[in-house]
């Protein structure tokens, strides 16, 4: 892939990211988890397979989500017509998802905050900078993603992901359990004639998933958590 990017992600460096406005000041750095990733994948896909460029443009567009500030400045989605969805929900355009960023839109609900039961994430008091802090402080080595299949070639492709990483660092006041975290879901992504994004729309269980996070006892009364509840502010 050359100047333009890492073994899996474009548009990193070179060129045609000289005026990029990055979050951080720079482009970000993948080794931790490229290494995890390569550790722990289930699939190593050939080289120029159908699946292979699914799962590098997949992961192109979430360093874009993550760290670019302007969506102009997005090569992998077309930005006049691209919408995110998760689980069926309203469609949020690319502002909208660049805006509250890549956590909270796929963990959004539409319950209104003040009557979400304490103590379960909500989106709504979340924002972009706190819910990427949650995560990268949960999972300090990363959290690695890869696909398992794919159904479908453009222009809809549809797909099965694995997301996942171990809870070494602490989630919102839960210490760090040490244990892999993980969830598996469906996508199907629309592209146009330049394989940019138009539509997403991702399927998943959230419940388990954060559940997990919880697992820790808690820092200040160091009382475990009820690990059979799902902790997130229910979806409706």
């Amino acid at each position: 892939m050359g100047e333009v990017g890492d073994k899996y992600r474009l548009y990193l460096v070179g060129e045609g990211e000289k005026d990029t406005h990055w979050r951080h000041g720079g482009a970000p750095k993948y080794d931790l988890v490229n290494r995890l990733f390569e550790e722990e994948r289930t699939k190593e896909w050939p080289e120029g397979s159908l699946e292979e460029t699914v799962q590098n443009a997949i992961k192109t567009w979430e360093m874009e989500l993550s760290h670019k500030t302007r969506l102009s400045d997005f090569k992998s989605i077309n930005h006049e017509k691209f919408t995110l969805s998760v689980n069926g929900r309203k469609p949020l355009t690319g502002e909208e998802t660049l805006s509250l960023g890549s956590y909270n839109a796929m963990l959004e609900t539409s319950m209104p905050a003040e009557l979400c039961p304490k103590g379960y994430y909500n989106s709504k008091e979340e924002t972009f900078e706190s819910s990427h802090e949650n995560f990268r402080s949960a999972f300090p080595r990363g959290f690695a993603w890869e696909v398992l299949e794919v159904y479908s070639g453009p222009p809809v492709v549809a797909f099965k992901f694995r997301h996942w990483g171990h809870m070494e660092g602490n989630f919102k006041g839960h210490a760090p359990t040490g244990k892999m975290v993980e969830f598996i879901g469906i996508a199907v992504l629309k592209v146009d004639d330049q394989l940019r994004a138009e539509t997403v729309e991702i399927y998943y269980d959230p419940a388990e998933f954060m559940a997990e996070l919880y697992k820790g006892p808690k820092l200040d009364t160091a009382e475990e958590s009820n690990s059979s509840n799902a902790q997130i502010c229910p979806f409706m």
